[in-house]
């Protein structure tokens, strides 16, 4: 029975352990930075292609249509989807979810044969 409070009292020790150290770090971590360290992670991303064909496609994302995306994502990750179809409104977005990036975005006029594939996952965006 004391050693299991000896294992306590050894814990409790900052030279062995590195508690202090960890506390000071975490302490000196204002909760606006954290916050916007948790809100850029959030953030969804577009590649390089995803962009390309948004503007050749004359797709524009307001404030609202972001959010929605957003949390589409955030249903999927909850999940575990992977590789997700997005469906907003006459838009289709391929998502890798564990990034938050988009592949690919589609509008009702290009979406080819409608046929996706290496998709784990369908997403309806909400209003």
């Amino acid at each position: 029975m004391t050693d299991p409070i000896r294992t306590i009292s050894n814990i409790s020790n900052p030279q062995t352990t590195g508690i202090e150290k960890t506390t000071k770090i975490n302490s000196q971590s204002s909760f606006a930075e954290a916050l916007s360290q948790k809100t850029q992670e959030q953030a969804i991303k577009f590649s390089n292609h995803a962009q390309k064909r948004l503007q050749s496609r004359d797709i524009e994302l307001g404030d609202d249509g972001l959010t929605r995306l957003a949390h589409a994502v955030d249903k999927v990750e909850k999940r575990g989807g992977k590789e997700s179809l997005i469906l907003m409104d006459d838009l289709a977005f391929i998502v890798n979810v564990k990034q938050r990036l988009v592949v690919t975005a589609l509008d009702s006029n290009e979406r080819g044969e409608g046929v996706f594939t290496q998709i784990d996952s369908v997403v309806l965006a909400d209003k």
